[in-house]
């Protein structure tokens, strides 16, 4: 569908054009900018040249692509910078005691959104990525921000069309209903092969302030998918996560 942007200020269609370059950050021609935003390509062109002059878009031979100042402004959020600088140390200790990919991930909202992933040895394609987001009814993470949200969210969720990434993603608000009441009983979440055929993983919530403000997973090939050894771990840090998040460190 359209989006009619007649009516939109010159920071909207600014935006609009940042937001374009998802999921990978470029590269983008004209033409495909223009496209995606619903702009007339003499307006993307002057917006990606006034981006381009602060430094929020950098041009290349092959097209445009998202600027280092957007990194450099990224790094400096100061909830996911925070997050991160407490969570880095007890995701690499859940690493070395699993070998297998981390995430950890936020809410926004309806997504997850990765603010960190280090990748498992054995590595196998996951849809994750730092700075990607995916339902948050279709992840382990997700599922454990959604357990532990406020009610007029869950029944938010529990109200919409649930969105489905295989055919092993919940698509029945009955069942996701149930599955949230069992994390909030276990502090854990599972999911198997509802983001990714052949995957699965645990999750368990990050608090702050008395809220849920994260989750940390570890994500397996199903093959070895083995809950007894790694949940323990999993839980283990995202308490050591929320902890270090009390003490302001």
């Amino acid at each position: 569908m359209k989006r009619n942007t007649d009516r939109l200020s010159m920071l909207e269609k600014s935006w609009l054009v940042l937001d374009a370059f998802r999921p990978t950050g470029g590269p983008l021609r004209l033409t495909e900018v223009a496209a995606r935003c619903h702009l007339p390509k003499t307006t993307a062109f002057r917006l990606l040249t006034e981006l381009t002059e602060i430094g929020a878009v950098a041009r290349r031979d092959d097209g445009y692509y998202l600027g280092r100042r957007l990194f450099e402004l990224g790094c400096i959020v100061p909830l996911e910078r925070d997050l991160r600088h407490a969570a880095l140390p007890f995701m690499h200790d859940l690493y070395e005691a699993t070998h297998e990919t981390v995430h950890l991930g936020v809410r926004d909202g309806l997504d997850v959104v990765y603010v960190e992933k280090i990748r498992g040895q054995e590595s196998f394609a996951l849809p994750s990525r730092v700075g990607g987001r995916l339902p948050l009814t279709c992840t382990g993470i997700g599922k454990a921000l959604l357990a532990y949200s406020g009610p007029d969210l869950i029944e938010e969720v529990l109200g919409r069309p649930l969105r489905r990434l295989t055919q092993h993603s919940i698509v029945d608000p009955k069942h996701l209903e149930e599955t949230l009441g069992q994390i909030q009983a276990a502090g854990l979440a599972y999911e198997r092969e509802e983001s990714q055929l052949g995957g699965a993983c645990i999750a368990a919530p990050v608090f702050g302030d008395g809220m849920a403000v994260a989750a940390l997973s570890v994500s397996v090939p199903l093959a070895r998918f083995q809950p007894t050894r790694l949940a323990p771990a999993v839980k283990a840090a995202a308490l050591g996560i929320s902890r270090a998040l009390t003490r302001g460190i």
